[in-house]
């Protein structure tokens, strides 16, 4: 390691100190930041410590990212992440560089398992190649950002170029991944349970984006879709269709807004987590226990675990009220969310919060394609609004034809909007950085203990 990267180490090493054990603050971006302004290629000096699996993608990167390292534990592995989501350079760098690497148990080299901004892929494969790359999905997202979902899968693909001895788990269920040639090994995952005998000729719903087939921009057709662009498609015009699987779910058990019970490869398995969407997170974690031999049991184990991914389906008490708090950040993800709270038995409230930082995407025009008006049909008895463009989320759910019980744009007020909802359970639905504010609000009234 050089004179100028011992030195980027050190600070990032010192304002980390400071900021975790002096401070108590949260945070790896400041001292990722600082040593990158004082040794841009920092990253390479610690790249030998360890093998990397990237993930990326829009929806899921965090959950999938713990769910990798969950299994990795135990299976025997020591592993380094980024749990708080903190995934692009400067957060990764104060990752890599701010936790201590110890030898694996079972002998084998440590693993760093990052979630990395679809965006920073390129920068973070030229500094450390990757040993895998773990595709989750590509749906629109931050287009002030990234564009349509072809520029931002060119964005990964471009990544996955400087590193053509990485393997690629990617979700077979996708069409966009079918897309482009390149010289790394495929390892497909995708849902595989329904019956040959139940299979249909679908269409995915109007509006829905990644439905064109590769070849010859037909218009794909579906046997069965799991939701927006997912499922086992095939084209009508020529043989392209959904490529084998080599990981699939093949049964699906019981969903609550809670937990789920699925099988994987004939493994029973259960999680307490709800939603199919993140049935998808499991399958991709899975993937990569099995590349890295973790046994069935012990990845079972690791799914059973009952603990709290940050900011994602994260479950706290309130007084007397029982809160969730959700991730929604584009259409296809708030639909799934909006999936999953249709299955809520009890009364609930929605507490809708938008930002439009740099983080959340600027441009907040995506709340239109999202789906409200089907909550009509769940148990959802009254709406309140926040954030700092609360006004434009208040105006999305009136259209949505919900009356709006209260609106508080300063983020302070939350803990008093969480007491006053008139069910006992609430969900508060929440943009990235906003939902980073209402956990900095908590953590300091003592309802978050733990820091991610």
């Amino acid at each position: 390691m050089s004179l100028k990267s011992q030195l980027a180490k050190f600070t990032a090493q010192s304002a980390h100190f400071v900021l975790h054990d002096v401070l108590k603050r949260g945070g790896t971006s400041l001292p990722g930041k600082l040593a990158v302004s004082i040794d841009p290629d920092v990253l390479s000096a610690v790249a030998t410590d360890f093998d990397l699996v990237v993930v990326t993608g829009t929806n899921g990167k965090t959950l999938t990212t713990a769910l990798i390292t969950r299994i990795l534990k135990a299976g025997g592995y020591s592993v380094i992440t980024n749990p708080s989501g903190s995934n692009m350079v400067q957060g990764i760098a104060g990752t890599l560089l701010t936790t201590k690497i110890t030898p694996s148990p079972n002998g084998k080299k440590p693993i760093a398992v990052l979630e990395v901004d679809e965006a920073n892929v390129l920068s973070l494969a030229k500094a450390i190649q990757p040993k895998y790359f773990v595709l989750t999905n590509i749906f629109r997202d931050q287009m002030d950002r990234y564009g349509e979902i072809y520029t931002t899968y060119q964005k990964i693909i471009d990544g996955i170029l400087q590193a053509p001895d990485a393997t690629v788990i990617t979700n077979g269920d996708s069409p966009i991944f079918a897309r482009g040639d390149y010289p790394n090994k495929r390892l497909y995952y995708g849902f595989d349970n329904v019956k040959e005998s139940d299979y249909k000729d679908l269409k995915a719903p109007n509006n829905t984006d990644g439905i064109l087939s590769p070849t010859d921009h037909s218009v794909l057709h579906y046997h069965f879709i799991t939701y927006a662009n997912l499922g086992r498609y095939f084209s009508v015009t020529d043989d392209f269709k959904r490529p084998h699987l080599d990981t699939a779910v093949t049964a699906i058990d019981e969903l609550t807004p809670k937990s789920s019970r699925f099988a994987i490869d004939g493994q029973p398995l259960k999680m307490e987590i709800g939603g199919l969407y993140n049935i998808y997170n499991a399958l991709a974690a899975y993937s990569v226990g099995k590349a890295f031999d973790v046994t069935p049991a012990q990845m079972a184990a690791a799914f059973d675990e009952d603990k709290q991914v940050f900011g994602r389906q994260e479950s706290l008490k309130i007084g007397d009220k029982d809160l969730t708090i959700l991730l929604i950040k584009n259409p296809v993800g708030t639909n799934t969310v909006i999936d999953m709270m249709e299955t809520e038995p009890a009364p609930f409230t929605l507490i809708a919060m938008l930002n439009a930082n740099y983080a959340d995407g600027i441009d907040t025009s995506w709340i239109w394609d999202a789906e409200f008006e089907r909550l009509h049909d769940s148990k959802l008895k009254a709406v309140m609004t926040g954030g700092e463009r609360y006004k434009d989320i208040t105006v999305r759910l009136k259209m949505a034809g919900f009356p709006i019980q209260e609106t508080f744009p300063k983020t302070e007020e939350i803990v008093q909007a969480i007491e006053a909802a008139p069910t006992d359970k609430v969900y508060l639905a929440a943009t990235y950085t906003a939902m980073l504010q209402v956990r900095a609000v908590l953590r300091e009234k003592g309802y978050i203990k733990e820091e991610y």
